[in-house]
């Protein structure tokens, strides 16, 4: 699914996930980093290392559980 969002070929991704550091285009891994920041994933890096977060809110259904439980908590 993450080739086909970058537009990119399925081999080229599995020369990027490869654990034997296959050479790709870096063509090939912009577009997969944009795809990935559509996605809401934003890329972290900081003197204490890299990261990613993921940007998107909780869906309504799990903001309405985490409401139930603050309110029951405080009562």
């Amino acid at each position: 699914m993450l080739a086909e969002k970058a537009l990119v070929a399925l081999t080229a991704l599995k020369r990027l996930e490869s654990e034997r550091g296959l050479g790709v285009h870096e063509g090939t891994t912009d577009q997969v980093r944009r795809a990935l920041e559509a996605a809401g994933i934003l890329f972290i890096e900081s003197g204490q290392g890299r990261g990613v977060m993921f940007l998107h809110e909780p869906s309504s259904t799990q903001t309405r559980q985490v409401r139930g439980r603050s309110q029951r908590e405080t009562s």
